[in-house]
This record gives structure tokens, C-alpha cells and sequence, in this order.
């Protein structure tokens, strides 16, 4: 249930990431509410996808579901 809640929170990201020729891909959660994700595409080598994972990803996510605490890049 929290995993697909959110992928359903990812796909509000995710048409803006995909603008600029990236994607984000889910990848787990874990029992403290980090999710872990993976940039790709343009977004897994641009030097800017740091600021994108904190103050975009994360904080959809954040907002869309209370449970996530932090969300990491591997």
C-alpha cells in the first residue's frame, strides 16, 4: 500500500523530469520512511539532480504521503 502510494506520488514528478529527457525510478522504502529512487536518463548525470531529489521528489512525496521521511539517489 505505501509503495503505491508512492509510485502515485512519483508520476506527479515524473512528467517534468521526463520534459527535461529524465525519469525518476522507484526503487524501496524503508522502515523509517526513506525512499530510495534512481535517476535516469539526463537526470542521472546532470550536476543539478541533487537540488531535483530534495526539493522536487522529496517534497511531493513528503506531501502526498506523510509516512516519508527522506528520500535518497542510488
Amino acid at each position: 500500500m505505501l509503495k503505491e502510494k508512492i509510485e502515485d506520488a512519483l508520476d506527479k514528478v515524473r512528467p517534468a523530469l521526463q520534459a527535461d529527457g529524465g525519469d525518476v525510478q522507484f526503487v524501496d522504502v524503508d522502515d523509517e520512511g526513506v525512499v530510495t529512487v534512481k535517476l535516469t536518463g539526463a537526470c542521472g548525470g546532470c550536476p543539478m539532480s541533487q537540488m531535483t531529489l530534495k526539493n522536487g521528489i522529496e517534497k511531493v512525496l513528503k506531501e502526498n504521503v506523510p509516512e516519508v521521511n527522506s528520500v535518497e539517489s542510488v
